[in-house]
């Protein structure tokens, strides 16, 4: 979906370019790593507290006893200060882990003109900011196959660390792993790899009943496909190169099979009870953290999915 020059090949240039994306992401990360902090502090502010009854340690409050519930769950010291009965109710703790998946393959480098980050940029710092926001809410966080669970209050510089140092080919999707029953995971790509392998991919991921979302960070170039006349399009990825002699003549299919690949994605996500979301690069950071805050609590809760935002 990007155009860029295209690319020579070689083992030569393969070396040079992996030291110039490394060199590129170390200059940035740490204004990426500022901007997440700023994020999630925001949002934390805005946010009451996980305050409700549930499994924990940490004693929240009394309530009424409800008339058929077990008697062990009355609360006999408290209750005999007055006529009434008494339950004693813990604060409410996950004990789970989140893994975050920002895609740092080649097209997520790409960024238009309109764009406020590329997409690399965006999903480096909406994984930065969810996993700080996780972490001050007593989750832990982990990347697959880069960095185990942690809940350690510097989980962004870990992040940035491990990415710093990886050395692995950049995938598009995660790598083949089972996360347990009471995981989440939450994959930011451009999603444009084919379909059967998101397909594969899902079927990984929730083979073992964890649920999670994937969220396709675009650019508003590869939304609204704004080109014409003679335009070369290079897949950074060794798709090829393709030339369109009027591109202004392709946008009508180009947007049909856009929306159908997100059919495709959004029909095999609902399968599984996933969330779904496009975000474009041309809206806030906040926002999309926002939505995943928010769809990751319903998932708790068991209620309804929450969309906020863009959602297509």
């Amino acid at each position: 979906m990007a155009v860029t020059a295209q690319q020579p090949s070689g083992e030569t240039v393969a070396i040079r370019r992996a030291d110039g994306e490394s060199r590129t992401l170390a200059a940035s990360l740490p204004r990426l790593v500022l901007e997440a902090r700023r994020i999630a502090a925001n949002v934390i502010h805005g946010l009451h507290g996980r305050r409700r009854a549930g499994a924990g340690e940490n004693f929240w409050q009394y309530r009424r006893f409800v008339s058929g519930e077990p008697a062990q769950n009355v609360d006999w010291r408290r209750s005999a200060r007055d006529d009434l009965l008494y339950v004693r109710e813990h604060e409410w703790e996950a004990a789970h882990t989140v893994w975050l998946w920002p895609d740092r393959s080649a097209s997520m480098a790409f960024a238009s003109k309109t764009a406020r980050d590329s997409k690399l940029e965006r999903a480096l710092i909406v994984s930065f900011a969810l996993a700080e926001l996780l972490v001050a809410g007593g989750e832990r966080v982990g990347v697959p196959g880069l960095m185990n669970p942690t809940a350690s209050r510097n989980v962004i510089d870990k992040m940035a660390q491990a990415m710093l140092h990886d050395t692995a080919t950049r995938d598009s999707l995660p790598p083949s792993f089972v996360p347990t029953a009471l995981s989440e995971v939450v994959v930011l790509s451009d999603f444009w790899s084919p379909i059967n392998e998101i397909k594969t991919m899902l079927a990984g991921l929730s083979a073992s009943g964890a649920r999670g979302a994937l969220v396709q960070v675009v650019d508003p170039a590869e939304e609204s496909f704004p080109y014409s006349g003679r335009v070369e399009f290079v897949e950074p990825e060794g798709g090829g190169v393709v030339t369109a002699g009027r591109a202004e003549t392709w946008a009508r299919d180009y947007v049909a099979r856009v929306a159908l690949h997100r059919d495709q994605i959004r029909s095999e996500a609902a399968k599984l009870d996933w969330l779904f979301s496009t975000h474009v690069t041309d809206r806030s950071a906040a926002e999309l953290l926002l939505y995943l805050h928010a769809g990751m609590m319903a998932h708790k809760g068991g209620g309804s999915t929450v969309k906020v935002g863009r959602s297509a």
